[in-house]
C-alpha cells in the first residue's frame, strides 16, 4: 500500500494513528505465491524502479511477481518466453529488443528529470549499454546515446561527446569490453561522473571481461565501476546522479 492511501485512510479516520504506523513500518512488502516477497515502495524510496531479474525465473513467476507491482517495473534478462508472457499479461508494456528488457508502467512515472549519456565502445557491447538506457529512462531521465565509438578509432567519440556535454548530461555510462580503455578515455576528457561498466566480450587470456574489469579498476582517471555487464546498475547509478544534478 502506498503512503498516500495510509495517510487518506487516517485523515479519512479509517485507521487509527497506531494502525497508520504499523502499515508504513510493514505494509509495503508483498508475498507473490509463497516464491517472491515484492518490495512496494522501492521506486518511492530509493528512485530506482522495481528490477525483476527473468533469468532463471518462469515466465509464470515473472508474470505473477510483475503483477505485484504499482508503479514501473523494469524486467531484465528476458528470453522470447518471458517477452510472449508479459505481453500477453500487459499489451502496453514496451519491449527493447536489444537490451533483453520489458518495462511496464502501471501509473505516471517520475517528473522528467536529468541527462544520462550512454556511450559503447563497440558494437558488441551494444546489449549492455541499452540494458542502462533503459533503466535511465524508467527512471525519468533523457538519454543520450553514442554507439561503437571505441579508442580503435577514438576519432569517432568526439562529436557524440561534445553533443553530451551540449545536452547538459549529469552522468555517462561508458561501456566497453576487451581491454576496457573507453571510460578511462572519456573521464580524462570531460567533468561529468563516469559509471564504466565492463562487458563480457573479449576472449583469450583475461576474456570474458575480466581484463577489462581490471583496466577500470586501475584506471588513472577517476571513474566509478560496476561488475562486468551490469548495465542495471549502471542505469541505475547515473540516473540517480543526474536526477540529483538536475535538481541542483
Amino acid at each position: 500500500m502506498e503512503v498516500e492511501n495510509i495517510l487518506e485512510q487516517l485523515v479519512k479516520g479509517e485507521i487509527s494513528v497506531k494502525q497508520a504506523g504499523k502499515k508504513l513500518k510493514l505494509g509495503y512488502v508483498s508475498e507473490v505465491s509463497g516464491f517472491a516477497r515484492f518490495d512496494e515502495n522501492r521506486q518511492a524510496r530509493s528512485g530506482v524502479p522495481e528490477v525483476i531479474l527473468a533469468e532463471g525465473k518462469t515466465p509464470a513467476q515473472v508474470v505473477s511477481i510483475s503483477k505485484a507491482a504499482g508503479h514501473t517495473v523494469v524486467v531484465s534478462r528476458c528470453a522470447g518466453k518471458h517477452v510472449s508472457a508479459l505481453k500477453k499479461e500487459f499489451p502496453k508494456a514496451g519491449v527493447n529488443i536489444d537490451a533483453r528488457a520489458v518495462v511496464i508502467t502501471k501509473k505516471k512515472g517520475p517528473a522528467k528529470a536529468g541527462v544520462v549519456g550512454v556511450i559503447s565502445a563497440g558494437t558488441a557491447d551494444v546489449p549492455v549499454a541499452e540494458e542502462a538506457a533503459v533503466v535511465a529512462e524508467a527512471m525519468g531521465c533523457k538519454v543520450v546515446k553514442a554507439y561503437d565509438v571505441g579508442v580503435a578509432g577514438i576519432h569517432r567519440l568526439m562529436g557524440p561527446l561534445k553533443k553530451m556535454i551540449e545536452e547538459d548530461a549529469g552522468a555517462l555510462v561508458v561501456v566497453a569490453g576487451r581491454e576496457g580503455t573507453l571510460p578511462s578515455v572519456v573521464a580524462g576528457l570531460v567533468d561529468i561522473p563516469v559509471v564504466a561498466v565492463p562487458t563480457s566480450t573479449g576472449y583469450g587470456y583475461g576474456g570474458k571481461g575480466e581484463a577489462a574489469l581490471k583496466s577500470m579498476l586501475q584506471s588513472c582517471t577517476f571513474l566509478s565501476v560496476v561488475n562486468i555487464d551490469n548495465g542495471v546498475g549502471a542505469g541505475a547509478c547515473a540516473g540517480l546522479v543526474a536526477r540529483r544534478a538536475a535538481k541542483k
